[in-house]
């Protein structure tokens, strides 16, 4: 994590994008067995996202908060998060099945995602005495002034 940012500070990427939560709750925590596989493939999958840029993920955050965690993760676009999610020469495709095949739908981990595709001019962040943080990360950072003052100035500037 970078250094404070002492100024206010919007975040503006140049395009569409789309933003993807996914996430696990472990609602049976003493089967380990059965989540501990989940969260090693989830590393996996970050890994290789993180080391292969061209993959299209653009930044992603994790939030934990047990029995729930929760990643956000930036995406330039949802063909790129779909190619991704259905190569068979990737760590999602794979895991998914095994998840299926061991877990599935039995009640002791529950898997969930949320997939958002976000034009121009439809988002807006703020930041204030923040390090470099979500869509500031996965875009860029810009002082929030001028024009950029006010949510409302915001969208508008995105558009």
């Amino acid at each position: 994590m970078g250094g404070i940012n002492k100024a206010r500070m919007c975040a503006e990427l140049e395009g569409e994008f789309v933003v993807f939560l996914i996430g696990a709750r472990i609602l049976r925590p003493w089967k380990i067995w059965k989540w501990r596989p989940v969260a090693a493939a989830m590393r996996r999958m970050r890994s290789e996202l993180e080391a292969r840029p061209e993959l299209g993920l653009l930044h992603a955050q994790d939030f934990n908060g047990f029995p729930d965690v929760m990643t956000v993760q930036y995406w330039r676009s949802f063909e790129h998060l779909e190619a991704y999610a259905r190569a068979e020469n990737h760590e999602h495709l794979p895991a998914w099945r095994s998840f299926y095949r061991t877990v599935g739908m039995d009640g002791d981990v529950g898997i969930w995602h949320e997939t958002y595709l976000v034009a121009p001019g439809r988002y807006e962040a703020i930041y204030g005495g923040m390090p470099t943080f979500g869509l500031g990360a996965a875009g860029r950072l810009v002082d929030a002034v001028g024009a950029k003052q006010e949510a409302r100035q915001r969208l508008k500037a995105a558009a």
